[in-house]
């Protein structure tokens, strides 16, 4: 079975929260008992030594073990907390005060007896405690001779076999019980507590998690959504509250962008359907006037022969013109245009523009002109894409204005920027269109017929270079009263000023 969030995080503190009382309880155990041992050991470590120098018998080292055994008896209803065994100089117990039995073993380690007595090391030190095999305890000894001949160890256990029975009935009582059940409860409480306080933490995590749920069962439907959801503080200090916020606005992005990409779609569609009628029709014309002549080539005079080659050029052309305009906005839709920026003087280009549409300007009776005439600014940019979109904007301009007009080519500096204006007196744009203009295949309700077809893709490629060149082509326009494109270029040098 899967646990959530907040059981596995509640079984993690659970346990977590188990090893370290445990730990802290073991470790706090085994200080508190090694520091009462040194205490213990240090306020008794002289014990043996005084008994050693104010008995008679261990002071002349007499070999009357039972006169010893009795010492040890009184000695220890004096005092019960010890034990006192007289140890041979190899370590064998020689004689002690207990019941019989009572003693199990019959040789102790003299090493930490010798660190006690020759060393100064630091305490507790633990000797082998008689009563119990393998066990250790604190002690107190003391070599006793008999002019400066070793006869054997005065070995007193510190806290013995009593002691521990006494201790053991004390950890027992029903005082001590209540202490651990405290303890225990308080312990209890605490946890308690920390699983609460962890569950109202993880509350608004748990929330996020159901709202993701939510989204994915409910496929990224903003409607179905939002009156599901919920609600988030903006403003909130905690950094789940902002997640939240953060993700409803990254749902109403990612809504948004599908939204935007439904459109995409459906223009596309609607383009291609509108693209594949414009290919069609010069297609189509095309193809009829070829099979004319090609069935009767033989039977058309020579004025019709010519008139059918005419038309059918003329449909290629267009033709020609429309698949390279759509090949044109593809790679610029596709980002695989590449740029050769260089600095060159604009004036120049403008000149060169103008010049390659004068004839055209002359048969419609139509002036181009260029504003200052003569001037000396670089600008940074490339050539080539630029007198593409004044090519473009230039026979647009034409297209649309009447005999006797005018088309303005101007540039004015500002800003470290030249901006430069292609007005026309022409029929100019209503307002209700002139915000669809740059989109691919709109055609405005002025449009004029040409000996091309124009299919309203001109604009929206001068906008996409434009946007390659760094720049944004805008427009102004009043209807009837003319249009003005403008768009600003990067100023590379200025030595000169504008004559």
């Amino acid at each position: 079975m899967k646990l959530s969030f907040y059981p596995r995080l509640a079984l993690y503190v659970v346990s977590v929260f188990m090893v370290v009382i445990v730990a802290c309880f073991y470790v706090t155990n085994l200080l508190q008992q090694r520091t009462q041992e040194e205490a213990e050991q240090r306020l008794h470590i002289g014990l043996a030594e005084h008994l050693v120098g104010d008995n008679p018998l261990l002071e002349e080292g007499v070999y009357d073990y039972e006169a010893l055994e009795n010492l040890f008896h009184t000695l220890m209803v004096l005092g019960p907390n010890f034990e006192f065994y007289y140890l041979s100089p190899q370590g064998d117990i020689l004689t002690y005060s207990a019941e019989p039995g009572k003693v199990k073993a019959k040789k102790i380690d003299l090493t930490p007896i010798l660190q006690l007595v020759n060393t100064d090391i630091e305490l507790p030190i633990l000797g082998d405690d008689p009563r119990n095999l393998g066990q250790h305890k604190i002690f107190s000894a003391a070599p006793v001779y008999k002019q400066d001949t070793l006869q054997g160890y005065l070995y007193v256990i510190i806290g013995g076999e009593r002691y521990d029975s006494i201790l053991a009935n004390l950890k027992n009582s029903q005082s001590m019980r209540e202490v651990a059940l405290f303890m225990f409860v308080g312990m209890a409480l605490l946890l308690t507590v920390l699983l609460i306080l962890f569950k109202y933490f993880t509350h608004p995590l748990r929330r996020l998690s159901d709202d993701m749920d939510k989204v994915c069962k409910a496929e990224f439907d903003r409607e179905k959504l939002m009156p599901v959801l919920a609600k988030w503080d903006k403003n909130s200090t905690n950094e789940i509250d902002r997640l939240g916020c953060g993700f409803h606005e990254m749902l109403l992005h990612i809504d948004d962008q599908f939204t935007q990409l439904n459109k995409i779609d459906s223009q596309r569609r609607v383009l291609l359907a509108d693209l594949s009628h414009d290919l069609r029709t010069p297609l189509a014309s095309l193809q009829g006037y070829i099979e004319t002549l090609a069935i009767n080539g033989e039977s058309l005079s020579q004025e019709d022969k010519q008139y059918f080659i005419d038309v059918s050029l003329k449909n290629a052309k267009n033709l020609k013109h429309l698949i390279d305009q759509i090949f044109e906005l593809a790679y610029l839709e596709g980002g695989q245009v590449m740029l050769h920026q260089e600095s060159f003087p604009l004036g120049e280009l403008l000149h060169d523009v103008a010049a390659k549409f004068e004839l055209d300007a002359k048969q419609k009776d139509i002036t181009i002109r260029v504003f200052p005439n003569h001037f000396e600014y670089h600008v940074f940019a490339d050539i080539g894409k630029l007198e593409r979109v004044l090519t473009n904007l230039i026979a647009n301009a034409i297209r649309h204005t009447q005999p006797n007009g005018s088309i303005d080519l101007k540039v004015t500096i500002f800003d470290e920027k030249l901006r430069v204006d292609i007005s026309d007196t022409g029929v100019g744009i209503s307002d209700k269109e002139i915000a669809f203009i740059f989109d691919a295949r709109y055609q405005a309700s002025n449009t004029e017929k040409g000996s091309l077809s124009h299919v309203g893709l001109g604009l929206a490629i001068c906008k996409k270079l434009m946007a390659l060149l760094n720049s944004d082509l805008r427009v102004e326009s009043r209807l009837g009263h003319g249009t003005c494109f403008s768009f600003d270029l990067t100023l590379a040098q200025h030595s000169q000023a504008f004559d």
